[in-house]
């Protein structure tokens, strides 16, 4: 039974960093440190880096950039497509660093998963902050922008304390991304569509060519 709660709590924080990285990397990387600093969370010894003061004071940077250019509609999905390049490889590598020292295979599984757990949060958050971004009002940025916050700094510490928890809520994450996913990707579709449409020219009809070419050019 201690054995299994050991494989629960591993597979917790290495499926977390994961899921977390895909949302905010810069919130995970202070929220770990800060964690090991205040003795709430034993770092594996691949993984204690992210507790450097100089790593933290470099995520903190990148993290007051990103809480700025993330509540501004359109430079925080710019933010989000540059990110794709960084999110999901940060989120393979911490997840790999996460489950310790163990065999390259474990440690390779652990990258997929999380890689692939961050791909999906990363492509759920990006997604939404499309359609959000139609809303004309500026406040619902901010309100997505603090919850995601939240969720990652909650997230984080109930994968520390409560893994049968998180696993369980990660589960319904899943479970309403695969229902989700698929629709906003049509919404997206269809909101640069509309955007496109605001820019193309009037096509003239073949019915009114001839009429235009038939007036005098100060009447055109």
């Amino acid at each position: 039974m201690e054995q299994l709660e050991q494989i629960v709590c591993i597979l917790s924080i290495t499926i977390g960093v994961g899921w977390a990285s895909g949302i905010n990397l810069y919130t995970t990387l202070l929220t770990l440190g800060i964690l090991s600093h205040t003795g709430h969370m034993a770092l594996p010894q691949e993984l204690q880096i992210v507790a450097d003061p100089l790593v933290m004071m470099a995520a903190a940077m990148m993290y007051t950039i990103e809480f700025i250019a993330d509540k501004i509609p359109g430079v925080d999905t710019g933010w989000d497509a540059l990110h794709t390049f960084i999110r999901i490889p940060a989120g393979a590598m911490l997840a790999a660093a996460a489950v310790g020292d163990m065999t390259p295979a474990i440690q390779l599984a652990a990258a997929i998963a999380g890689g692939g757990m961050a791909m999906t949060t990363h492509a759920t958050k990006a997604g939404s902050r499309v359609m959000i971004n139609t809303s004309p009002e500026p406040f619902s940025n901010w309100l997505a922008s603090i919850g995601e916050d939240i969720a990652v700094i909650l997230g984080l510490w109930t994968a520390i304390q409560h893994p049968w928890v998180f696993l369980a809520l990660l589960l319904v994450f899943l479970l309403l991304a695969i229902w989700l996913l698929p629709k906003l990707w049509a919404a997206i579709k269809a909101t640069f569509r509309s955007i496109k449409k605001l820019f193309r020219p009037k096509d003239i009809s073949p019915e009114t060519a001839p009429a235009l070419s038939e007036r005098p050019l100060h009447e055109r």
